[in-house]
């Protein structure tokens, strides 16, 4: 199949999965060409079968702000022309699936152009519940030839909020479990943690629904209890709040800002427990990538991270801001090596029978094949 996609080329779970999933499909013989604003940051080096077209966007004096949307639109239409695109598969609805739509029309007298909408979760609860996006989202899911999310919750938060009557089917994000797997990074465990401390890790984009802080709280009392050091992944408006907060407990000593990395396989591989403490979780990529390295998950109960987290087996779940619960609870595994070992292994086993890109890429392409009708 020759197949374009478009999404957000930066470090969100949408632009992570939609390289991944594209990567894999250039991998499997199928030709890819990705449609966006700048090269997606997870596509630093050549794939055979992947092609990049960026969108240039114009500045002229008359228009006060950028006309992203008209610009990739037409973008989208002039690769679906002359590289023959058999479907458009477009991450994050806004403004993606109506720009879309709109390539599809333009290009109906001489072609018909499928398009697949996946929604991944802010599209969706925050963006898309805005006043004046929400009719723009419901028009572009339903005028979709297929829509996919990416956890039951939300399929059922869109069909909900949007009064959808499209289908809209389930395909999981996915790991590359051959890649995220367990392995002992000596070199990056001694730098943080030179004495032997217990290492819990959290990534995110440091937004307010993240709940950083509470990351931070929860480590203040475990950090009590057993000797530890925290290692934050990522970059964002509530960063500089967080730090404030660590000089504040007196942990700056103890608490590690990373910023964006790219080597974030040596650095979960190298920690012992992951903390995703969300306000709203679509899925829970990151939780899945930790897990898929063998770490165990203490999450609050939102979104699709039950579908994910196995409570008392990969994880512990807990309500949004119950701190004392989530610090109990991995105080309890640090302090139980044989409950942790079990937890660890059934973490790993669950990303890798359930989430591996082995089991869910192809479930991408049944459904391609069933939009196409081939």
């Amino acid at each position: 199949m020759k197949i374009g996609i478009t999404c957000y080329p930066t470090y969100g779970g949408s632009g992570v999965i939609a390289t991944e999933l594209g990567k894999e499909l250039a991998i499997r013989g199928h030709e890819v060409h990705f449609i966006s604003y700048a090269l997606p940051f997870r596509l630093s080096h050549y794939i055979e079968n992947i092609f990049f077209h960026e969108v240039e966007i114009s500045s002229y004096p008359l228009f006060e702000f950028p006309l992203y949307s008209l610009t990739l639109a037409s973008k989208m239409s002039e690769v679906a022309e002359f590289e023959k695109l058999d479907l458009l598969h477009v991450h994050y609805a806004i403004p993606h699936a109506a720009s879309a739509f709109l390539a599809k029309e333009m290009l109906k007298k001489n072609k018909e152009l499928k398009i697949i909408t996946t929604l991944h979760g802010t599209d969706i609860t925050l963006v898309g519940l805005e006043p004046s996006f929400l009719p723009l989202v419901k028009f572009s899911i339903e005028k979709s030839d297929g829509v996919t999310a990416v956890s039951r919750f939300l399929r059922e938060k869109t069909i909900t909020n949007y009064s959808c009557e499209n289908e809209i089917n389930v395909i999981p994000n996915f790991v590359d479990s051959d890649l995220f797997k367990p392995n002992n990074c000596d070199e990056f465990r001694k730098s943080v943690a030179p004495n032997g401390e217990k290492i819990l890790v959290h990534t995110s984009n440091f937004r307010i629904v993240k709940r950083v802080a509470d990351t931070i709280r929860i480590f203040e009392k475990v950090q009590k209890k057993i000797p530890s050091k925290l290692v934050l992944v990522g970059d964002g408006p509530d960063r500089s709040e967080c730090e404030r907060l660590c000089r504040q407990l007196d942990l700056y000593d103890k608490v590690r800002f990373l910023g964006k990395q790219d080597g974030l396989v040596e650095i979960l591989a190298s920690s012992d427990l992951f903390l995703i403490p969300s306000q709203s979780e679509s899925f829970g990529l990151a939780a899945l990538e930790a897990m898929s390295c063998g770490l165990p998950v203490i999450s609050s109960s939102v979104g699709g991270l039950p579908e994910l987290v196995r409570h008392n087996e990969t994880g512990y779940i807990a309500e949004i801001g119950d701190i004392e619960r989530m610090a109990k609870y991995s105080i309890e595994l640090f302090t139980n090596e044989k409950k942790y070992k079990l937890f660890s292994e059934a973490a790993r086993e669950r990303a890798v029978n359930k989430f591996d890109k082995n089991k869910v890429v192809p479930q991408y392409e049944d459904y391609y094949k069933k939009i196409l009708g081939t």
